[in-house]
């Protein structure tokens, strides 16, 4: 198969444009969060900074996924209809870091909540 040196530049641009697209947040990973400040809370103590994480997780995981749908409508207009859109892709950046925090932080305290035999229940 052979690529005309005129289309060369278009597919380099929907290749672009693709891999600088946000990631929904169920395709970010947690970052390394230690549990230690959680280790010395108590059981209800624990319950309670557990809700507050996965609030702030629910908002930023929220968040997050309206800017990889923004980035989705973005490509898609930018490859059919108008190339200057696909500068309106703005990919991850601090919003993703803050998902994959807030993923560690529910993580540190699972772990916390385990050594401190305190056997509360996570939502998956």
């Amino acid at each position: 198969m052979t690529i005309s040196i005129f289309k060369l530049p278009v597919f380099a641009v929907i290749l672009v444009s693709l891999a600088a697209c946000a990631n929904k947040s169920d395709e970010i990973a947690a970052s390394f969060v230690s549990p230690t400040p959680y280790q010395g809370m108590t059981c209800q103590q624990l319950a309670a900074e557990a809700q507050v994480v996965a609030n702030r997780a629910a908002a930023a995981s929220t968040a997050q996924d309206k800017k990889a749908s923004n980035d989705a409508v973005a490509t898609g207009v930018g490859v059919v209809l108008f190339w200057p859109a696909l500068f309106f892709i703005k990919g991850d950046g601090s919003q993703a870091a803050e998902v994959g925090r807030l993923k560690g932080e529910m993580q540190a305290i699972e772990t916390a909540n385990t050594a401190n035999n305190c056997n509360i229940r996570f939502a998956s």
